[in-house]
């Protein structure tokens, strides 16, 4: 499945979180929105041999890079004390900088660590896991542990930490369904599919 469809499923899953919990609308769109970026995740396994034939371009890699790098000047300027908000905003300099020069083979890696280190700073437990989970993403291969059950399920406990640091009923939810409708997406129980994923990594390599 392309992007556009993920992301499709991604935002179905959030705002049937959002009218299931009978959200505001402000909480309905930030359900979405995380409904959409956890249907994409999985596909951050990009390597090098295989960036021809995956979702994201490289200049959509790149953009993801700078995306996040923004995200967390911004994140810093309304978190923690003025000696993190300072770290937070400079990693996240940094990352725009690296983003611009670095290949794409290196720069989901370097933009794991850049996260990791931002979530240090913050003492934010979801984004020292997410940066953890862009790290491993950078260089495993596709449709390998980022389309596994190991996966979902470090995953659900980045949703978890974020749904605590957010107060927002739905997040835990909205992410885990939005991740799991990838993995859905991409089985071969679906014709257009020809390829599976290996769901029971690293027991078990045959595909689903």
């Amino acid at each position: 499945m392309n992007g556009t469809v993920h992301a499709g499923s991604g935002a179905a899953c959030g705002f049937a979180v959002a009218n299931f919990l009978e959200a505001t609308p402000d909480t309905t769109l930030i359900l979405i929105g995380l409904g959409v970026i956890s249907a994409l995740a999985p596909d951050l396994d990009i390597d090098g041999t295989l960036r021809g034939k995956i979702t994201l371009s490289h200049k959509v890699t790149k953009f993801i890079a700078q995306v996040i790098g923004v995200m967390l000047i911004i994140y810093s300027l309304y978190e923690g004390t003025l000696q993190e908000k300072l770290r937070g905003v400079g990693i996240g300099a940094l990352m725009l900088i690296f983003s611009t020069f670095i290949k794409q083979k290196h720069m989901l890696t370097i933009t794991g660590l850049g996260v990791l280190i931002g979530g240090f700073s913050l003492s934010e437990k979801w984004m020292i896991l997410f940066g953890v989970f862009i790290m491993v993403a950078s260089i495993v291969s596709h449709r390998s542990y980022t389309h596994s059950l190991l996966g979902a399920v470090f995953f659900a406990f980045i949703a978890i930490e974020l749904e605590q640091s957010l107060a927002i009923s739905g997040v835990f939810y909205a992410c885990l369904l939005g991740f799991v409708s990838h993995l859905l997406m991409d089985m071969k129980l679906l014709p257009v599919n020809k390829k599976g994923i290996k769901l029971f990594l690293p027991l078990s390599s045959k595909e689903f």
